[in-house]
């Protein structure tokens, strides 16, 4: 099921582009070699979460081709990576870009430090799923249609799962993290979007911690994820 740990250096897995970002940097979605994956997995949707893209990279590199058995974006904001910003190279909130019935024309607002005020602002599109990010998104998840996705996003150290889901809470027990919601507003989201699709979302809020931390506690959670171990429904 594993690679050999010398051989980790590099993906083996076969990608495909969804899309192109704003500065036409490409979408890459990593899919099973055969079957239909059930759960998607997206990382780095805020370009200033990178972390979860490395943890991500880490357990998808340690497992086998064949062992692969759900659908992994290691990045779904490559332009805010490259500039390590929270935004795409629109300065645009992704994840409130959503075409949702509360979606806002009003900036957001973020905050860049544990201790500091909530007060860097974003916009959130021009309108609803203005971004080629977002579209490109969407159109993934309509063709390989997904009976569940779970996001990575960094810091709050916590799964927000509204449904309160058995992967949810298998995540929660799995990690040791709470299963709570963030604790704001969050209009135009992704969650959001999926609620009123009832596709199942749950949100994974790595702690603040160093990679190497983070890569100990949550790549055996995530392997187990992409391996189908982990499972949408009790056994």
């Amino acid at each position: 099921m594993l690679v050999e740990r010398s051989d980790r250096g590099v993906i083996r897995h076969a990608s495909s582009h969804y899309g192109t970002s704003l500065d036409g940097l490409p979408l890459t979605v990593w899919l099973p070699e055969n079957g239909t994956p059930a759960i998607l997995v997206l990382a780095s949707m805020h370009g200033d979460e990178s972390e979860t893209t490395v943890v991500l990279s880490d357990a998808l590199r340690s497992l086998r081709v064949e062992s692969l058995k759900n659908g992994v974006i290691l990045c779904g904001n490559p332009d805010g990576i490259v500039r390590g910003t929270r935004g795409n190279a629109r300065g645009v909130d992704l994840n409130r870009n959503f075409p949702t019935a509360n979606w806002s024309p009003e900036p957001v607002s973020y905050k860049s430090r544990k201790s500091g005020p909530r007060d860097i602002t974003l916009g959130t599109g021009t309108h609803p799923a203005s971004e080629p990010e977002t579209r490109a998104l969407l159109a993934l998840l309509d063709r390989i249609k997904p009976r569940a996705v779970v996001t990575l996003h960094a810091a709050l150290a916590c799964i927000d799962d509204a449904d309160e889901s058995w992967l949810g809470r298998q995540l929660s027990q799995r990690t040791g993290l709470p299963l709570e919601p963030v604790g704001y507003p969050t209009p135009g989201s992704f969650g959001s979007w999926a609620r009123e699709h009832t596709l199942n979302l749950v949100t994974y809020e790595f702690e603040a911690a160093s990679l190497y931390d983070l890569k100990e506690r949550h790549t055996p959670v995530l392997i187990d994820l992409l391996n189908g171990t982990i499972e949408l429904e009790s056994p």
